[in-house]
């Protein structure tokens, strides 16, 4: 990634990766900034400036380090080193939060985010898992600050329990060879070749997901599979088996064998709706009132009905494929 623009806390200038990032992108356009949670000049901006805005990089230091307790593929959500992403995709739960101020944050004391995980896991009454990729992808930030290599092997020589994170992206040759000792659980997120080239703009294309899959397996790494999120868009029951199919026959029988599946079902919101509209005016539309319904204040999920038929349909579809799969939950 190559930004348009940064945007930086003074402060940064204290830690080392503030130094190298600040000195890698010297030829950048760059505004000091008095904190990366509010930059009027961003917020003010319209929706049609979405696109152009995910060319920013925002460089600031992570105030809020509260682990928060988790029961699907974790014990804890882990607030960690970066926040938002470069990606567009037009589903984004991140866009709820941050609206279209939902670009790519780096945090620069990571070596404090560090050692409290590794404390954390060495505390802990029971063997922990850590979700440190909750915020934004790790194997995208990777790419520009080198952080995911040295976290996979400080946590794999001192920590206690496992790290895991979810990625849309393919680029994991660095990682390969890192000293992880089995710590390290990389669950990729899929979806049929359709949504990624409609919806999930800017990440890797299925084909090669499911090669960095392999590879991970290969080096050692504890792998799973997110489908996720399930857009049930017209014809949704081909392309998601075709994508079932794929991963039948594209997958390495140590991981086919060993498939651990999460499905999480696509929720929507006017916030996303008003940003798509603006900024991607010829793209898919992901609400359908036909098939949506209310899902507390301006958010939307499918109907009971529906996501019930599309339930049962992985359920049966999995079961054909996968004998030994386990789907470790559906929401």
């Amino acid at each position: 990634m190559k930004p348009k623009r940064i945007y930086y806390e003074a402060d940064v200038i204290k830690y080392e990766l503030g130094k190298m990032l600040l000195e890698k992108y010297k030829d950048v356009p760059r505004i000091k900034i008095e904190s990366h949670n509010r930059i009027k000049e961003l917020q003010e901006r319209p929706n049609t400036d979405f696109v152009e805005m995910k060319k920013y990089l925002i460089i600031g230091i992570r105030k809020t380090h509260k682990y928060v307790q988790n029961e699907k593929s974790s014990d804890f959500l882990v607030p960690y080193t970066s926040s938002g992403c470069s990606a567009m995709c037009l589903y984004c739960y991140l866009v709820c939060n941050y609206n279209k101020c939902s670009y790519l944050r780096l945090f620069v004391n990571t070596e404090q985010m560090l050692e409290k995980l590794i404390k954390k896991s060495q505390e802990t009454e029971k063997i922990c898992t850590f979700e440190i990729g909750s915020n934004s992808d790790l194997i995208l930030e990777n790419q520009i600050t080198g952080n995911l290599d040295k976290t996979i092997e400080r946590f794999g020589k001192e920590g206690r329990g496992f790290i895991t994170f979810p990625t849309k992206f393919s680029m994991i040759d660095s990682i390969l060879n890192l000293k992880h000792n089995g710590k390290t659980l990389i669950r990729m997120s899929l979806n049929p070749k359709e949504i990624i080239t409609k919806v999930e703009y800017g990440t890797s294309s299925l084909e090669n997901r499911i090669n960095a899959i392999n590879k991970l397996s290969d080096a050692g790494y504890k792998v799973g599979v997110l489908i996720a999120p399930v857009v049930l868009i017209d014809g949704w029951r081909n392309i998601y088996l075709k994508l079932l199919d794929q991963l039948k026959n594209g997958l390495f029988n140590e991981v086919r064998n060993n498939l651990k599946i999460e499905i999480i079902f696509m929720t929507y919101s006017y916030v996303h709706n008003a940003i798509n509209e603006q900024a991607f005016p010829k793209a898919l539309k992901l609400y359908n009132k036909e098939i949506m319904t209310g899902r507390g204040k301006g958010k939307y999920c499918y109907k009971k009905e529906c996501r019930d038929e599309a339930e049962n349909f992985f359920k049966e579809e999995i079961k054909k494929r996968f004998d030994s799969a386990v789907i470790m939950y559906i929401v």
